[in-house]
């Protein structure tokens, strides 16, 4: 119950329904608000209780001031929390050891349940293995069922288990689609009370329910999993930056063109630890798919939430997607009540503010490695050009010296080349280059929620097909939507026969591409690439393309719009002027431009309107808990614990609680730290993380071996994540990793100062020597630490590495948070400095002297670090919160959550 201090307990009566509510017309200064910060005064009062949550907490939030820099500590309290099943199984496995870790310690284990609705969506497990056939999709989930059995019966053990928790099975769609399609509420509705839609996700997507008016975010499954179990998430009040929207797009661009440019925008602005809402006349002629969209690329421009408030657009979505008249009714009256309906003429109070003529977007693409390096579309083709050159005629990126004039490679019109002949299985050749489209991928949520741009890419495949081109051979193809109702509205349309023509069969309901489940390039081609290191190109509907993410043999990766993904799967390289050459020639040897098959904005219309209604949702949603015939076959343990299986290796019990007491051990200083890492600016997440296929040759694949699973079962990092053994060994392992202090490497290489000479060794087998050794780890970054996607096993491994602490120029929000839920201690280099100009090699012992400072319940604003090479400095202590400070002396998120639980 709230403490109600300002009285702001009210009644509204929406037809024959009264719900409880809390009018925020009762805090001074409610009304000048953001909508953003409108959603998180409400919540103060709601949960306000007098001890985590004050009547003081909600007069700074009432007093915001625009201008400061952020400040005051806030408890916020998601009202549900959703996850996909490769944060998603680490979540369910925690809480299942948390269980046993209660009951070692003396407490009740029912007490380890979710206390906020918990839904997860089983979207990327699916690999596109099979593609470019009829039976691809069936064939791509038997392999699925074949793969991730034991993952999914501890999965449909989890849903009978807690309370709470439901899991919507595979083969249905992508989390986020599914979460605006169907499980957004916009408004709440629980125990009598009707209060805003809020949330949390284990994926850095869930923004993208933000263009549902729905304020959510992406945090690591550790903080996902103290979520669930009631503890508030502990943050800042933000500061907002208002985006302005004016005009309307103009005919031939998309919303991926206007979300590229709104990237690039932003990330050029400098959003990090920022909420990002849209407002002006501009937002009223956005649909809902796009400002979904809009939603969606949040994490790729920095910000902690890109919002739109509630409107009448919002409704009309709310009415398709089969929500009850109540529901949509609540929605409308509730927003209106309460100060949160968009207002087209208003001006908020912002801390900043950008503004952007939708008219002025125009067709784009990013790459080859950043979702920010936005590219005109009519320069790419010259882009390439230049950008080619970086993974050709040059060692690597770190600096390098280029080959010699007598090796260089040969260039055509000066482009790098060297066409290879490939044999395709049935005897036919063709050549491809440096360039060439070996990807051609609709697939994400990103994109292929929007009914506007999917539409579009089936329009030019029909386009296409009726002029006579298809697909170059080279070119996998595959479309992954985001949910059964794309398929729907394609049959619905008659399209899908003329997307399967060019070799868009679908593959499977979920992430695909964009995760890294491209599954294997042909065989010949394959070969080819390798044997002869072409440069070849991805082109994807998604919102990711760093390095080594999308395809091992691909080295530049483009993100474009779904149909710009079929024009250049027709053109077949990335050397291809799209806008002014020939994509190919029709059947009768005309060559056939872009804007030959590109449709019109009144045809993608019509084919919307006409195509897509309310009884797709309500068939696609009426029962999506039950699972198909497979899922539902599945055998399942019985009991409030796991009954583990010491032979499996997919879900083993993870070891954080081992030894674990009810009495927190004292922080302590560090001394006789070695360097496991020393990395250069952003590295992601998915550089740390272990994502992607599993090769035999790394110590992830020799565990796999010596377990007795067979290469052609190893499965990816992603499915594995329930096992900690395996996520420990491909922790720091990516392929495109350049350790500096291995310098000649890529991959997850370092040097081991344990042994005589430091030699070259694998991270892993390196961090078990310097653990052996009682030696503490530490890692030397630059800029944009841990950007990229709210991967906790960015966190939990780099914890079970050894890594005591990391220090970098700057970090992303999610992982420095989730460092610190690990028990690792993030640090930054002072303001203007780095590892380069203090002089570190990373062949230092380092020391940090000022940590203690924590165990009298402060937290310092500088460690002091010092080397036996001499140099000295203060390091930024990035423990933001006191809520943060209390994790890390327990040691971890996880930790404190289970003794508060006990102590209860």
């Amino acid at each position: 119950m709230s403490a109600n201090s300002f009285d702001a307990r009210s009644t509204l009566k929406v037809g024959d329904e009264s719900y409880e509510i809390f009018r925020l017309d009762k805090v001074e200064g409610a009304a000048r608000l953001p909508y953003s910060l409108k959603v998180l005064l409400e919540n103060l009062l709601r949960t306000e209780d007098g001890a985590n949550i004050t009547a003081d907490h909600i007069r700074a939030l009432g007093d915001w001031d625009s201008q400061a820099q952020p400040s005051q500590e806030i408890q916020f309290t998601p009202a549900r929390v959703i996850m996909q099943d490769f944060t998603g199984v680490p979540c369910v496995v925690d809480l299942a050891t948390m269980r046993e870790a209660v009951k070692e310690l003396g407490g009740d284990p029912a007490k380890i349940n979710p206390l906020a609705p918990a839904e997860l969506v089983i979207d990327h497990s699916v690999i596109a293995d099979k593609f470019g056939t009829h039976d691809a999709f069936a064939q791509n989930v038997e392999l699925e069922y074949g793969r991730n059995k034991e993952r999914y019966q501890f999965l449909r053990w989890g849903q009978t288990a807690f309370d709470e928790f439901k899991v919507v099975p595979p083969g249905t769609g992508i989390v986020h689609q599914v979460n605006i399609e169907h499980l957004a509420r916009t408004v709440m509705v629980r125990n009598g009370q009707a209060y805003p839609d809020t949330l949390v996700g284990t994926d850095s997507h869930t923004t993208m329910v933000n263009g549902l008016g729905v304020l959510g975010w992406g945090v690591g499954g550790i903080e996902a999993e103290a979520a669930m179990l009631g503890q508030p998430v502990s943050m800042l009040i933000p500061r907002v930056v208002g985006f302005k929207l004016t005009g309307e797009l103009k005919p031939g661009t998309t919303a991926t063109d206007l979300v590229l440019t709104i990237t690039e925008m932003l990330r050029k602005h400098g959003v990090v630890g920022k909420f990002v809402e849209f407002y002006g006349e501009g937002v009223a002629a956005t649909s809902l798919a796009n400002r979904a969209t809009i939603g969606n690329m949040s994490p790729e421009f920095g910000s902690t939430a890109a919002i739109f408030p509630i409107d009448g657009e919002t409704l009309n979505y709310l009415r398709l997607t089969g929500r009850s008249d109540q529901q949509v009714a609540l929605v409308e009256a509730y927003a209106k009540e309460q100060g949160l309906w968009l207002d087209p003429a208003a001006e908020p109070d912002f801390s900043e503010k950008l503004e952007l003529d939708l008219s002025t977007v125009v067709p784009s693409i990013a790459g080859p490695k950043r979702p920010q390096d936005r590219i005109v579309l009519a320069e790419a083709a010259q882009q390439f050009a230049q950008d080619v050159r970086n993974y050709v005629d040059t060692a690597d990126e770190a600096g390098m010296e280029s080959f010699p004039a007598s090796d260089a490679p040969a260039t055509a019109n000066g482009v790098p080349t060297n066409p290879v002949t490939v044999t395709a299985p049935d005897g036919s050749t063709y050549q491809i280059d440096h360039g060439a489209v070996t990807v051609a991928a609709i697939t994400s949520c990103t994109n292929t929620s929007n009914p506007y741009v999917m539409v579009a890419a089936a329009l030019v495949a029909k386009k296409a097909v009726e002029k006579g081109l298809t697909r170059k051979p080279w070119v996998k193809t595959t479309l992954a939507p985001g949910s059964k109702v794309v398929t729907d509205y394609f049959d619905k349309a008659g399209l899908t026969p003329y997307l399967d023509k060019v070799g868009f069969n679908l593959v499977g309901y979920g992430c695909t591409t964009c995760i890294g489940n491209s599954g294997p390039l042909p065989e010949e081609v394959s070969k080819a690439v390798n044997d002869h290191d072409l440069a070849v190109t991805s082109v994807l509907s998604g919102n990711r393309n760093f390095e080594g993410r999308i395809n091992p043999d691909v080295k530049m990766n483009y993100l474009a719009s779904p149909p710009l993904v079929v024009a250049y799967a027709l053109a077949g390289s990335m050397k291809v002027d799209i806008t002014r050459e020939a994509l190919g020639t029709d059947t009768e040897g005309n060559p056939v431009y872009l804007k030959d098959i590109w449709p019109s904005e009144a045809e993608v219309n019509d084919v919307v309107a006409n195509a897509i209604g309310e009884d797709m949702f309500n068939k696609s949603y009426s029962d999506v808990f039950a699972g198909d015939a497979q899922w539902q076959a599945l055998p399942i343990p019985t009991g409030n614990t796991f009954e583990w299986d010491a032979e499996s290796t997919y879900v083993r019990k993870p070891p954080y609680f081992e030894g674990m007491t009810m009495e927190t051990t004292p922080v302590t200083d560090i001394a006789g730290a070695r360097v496991l890492a020393k990395l250069g600016d952003s590295v992601t997440t998915d550089h740390i993380s272990p994502a992607g296929a599993i090769k035999a040759d790394t110590p992830a694949g020799q565990y796999l071996t010596e377990h007795g699973v067979e290469r052609r079962d190893f499965n990816s990092y992603g499915s594995r994540r329930g096992n900690h053994e395996v996520m420990i060994r491909g922790t720091f392992a990516n392929i495109r990793l350049r350790n500096q202090i291995a310098p000649g490497t890529e991959g997850g290489f370092t040097r081991d100062f344990t042994k005589d000479g430091a030699p070259v060794s694998f991270i892993y087998d390196a961090s078990q020597n310097y653990q052996a050794a009682g030696i503490p780890l530490v890692v030397l970054a630059g800029k944009e630490y841990g950007s990229g996607s709210s991967r906790d096993w960015a966190a939990k491994g780099t914890a079970l590495l050894g890594v005591k602490a990391v220090i970098a120029e700057s970090y992303e929000r999610i992982h420095r948070s989730n460092l610190i839920g690990m028990g690792v201690l993030p640090l930054q280099f002072p303001e203007g400095a780095s590892a380069q100009s203090l002089g570190l090699t990373g062949e230092e012992t380092f020391a940090f002297s000022g940590v203690t400072e924590l165990n009298d319940g402060s937290t310092p604003r500088t460690v002091k670090v010092t080397t036996d090479s001499g140099v000295e400095f203060d390091a930024v202590v990035r423990i933001d919160t006191p809520g943060e400070a209390d994790y890390y002396r327990n040691g971890g998120i996880m930790q404190y959550v289970l003794r508060s639980l006990i102590r209860k």
